[in-house]
């Protein structure tokens, strides 16, 4: 990896994209693709879904395209990463790649913050689940509930003034819109925009609703981003870049 790197400005070029859904037998590579980014951009950032069953293969695979990116890559797990019950199997492959990782952590580069968790499901606004009735309805609450005090932990840490919340889930239903209405509550969950909005964040991205829409805001204000790489950007690219 290359040291990190910022433009003469202070800002910061950040691209994001996430679901690229990896597989063994998969004939996409995204090497030309990091390539690229590695031109256009100063970070990457990948939200998660990065392989499609969580193998150590697949995840073999991403971190041999992963090192023609010449610049620092971020990045948190999705779903399907844990598909195979061995996530840190593939954490630990991608992070021999120089890659950080971010699980409820945060890191610093060229004066921005980047902060994450893979967040979980639960609903949005009035139609957020909540813990009453059976102990596995509890149980799904109480992780949602986890993931987001586990992002607002990450945050307390960042000392930068400009911070990037990286996630795989959503944080509002703006950015799901155009999926199913009745799969919205497995989709993200309006906890984490809560969380989000008690402390200065720039930006948010995350992926996991392919068929959703590319940008919205939390209640409080703050950009969000569908980076998924099925959903068009306005940039005509796979990918979203971002100025920090």
């Amino acid at each position: 990896m290359a040291e990190d790197t910022a433009d003469r400005t202070g800002r910061l070029k950040v691209a994001a994209i996430g679901d690229l859904h990896v597989r063994a037998e998969g004939q996409t590579s995204y090497r030309e693709l990091f390539g690229e980014i590695a031109r256009e951009a100063d970070v990457l950032v990948l939200a998660g879904d990065l392989t499609d069953l969580g193998t150590a293969r697949e995840a073999e695979i991403l971190a041999e395209d992963l090192r023609a990116c010449a610049i620092p890559v971020v990045g948190v797990l999705g779903n399907h990463d844990h598909e195979s019950g061995t996530p840190e199997e593939v954490c630990r492959i991608l992070r021999q790649t120089g890659m950080r990782l971010l699980d409820g952590q945060s890191v610093e580069i060229e004066g921005v913050g980047f902060v994450g968790v893979k967040g979980f499901v639960g609903g949005f606004g009035r139609f957020t689940l909540g813990s009453f009735g059976e102990t596995a309805i509890k149980d799904l609450v109480a992780e949602s509930q986890r993931e987001a005090m586990r992002l607002e932990n990450a945050m307390r840490h960042v000392a930068s003034r400009r911070a990037l919340v990286v996630l795989h889930y959503a944080p509002i239903a703006a950015t799901v819109q155009g999926e199913p209405p009745e799969i919205f509550p497995f989709l993200g969950s309006s906890r984490l925009a809560e969380t989000i909005d008690r402390f200065e964040v720039t930006a948010v991205v995350h992926g996991h609703a392919h068929r959703g829409s590319f940008e919205g805001r939390t209640p409080g204000g703050v950009p969000v981003y569908n980076v998924a790489i099925q959903i068009p950007k306005p940039n005509g690219r796979r990918y979203a870049l971002l100025e920090l």
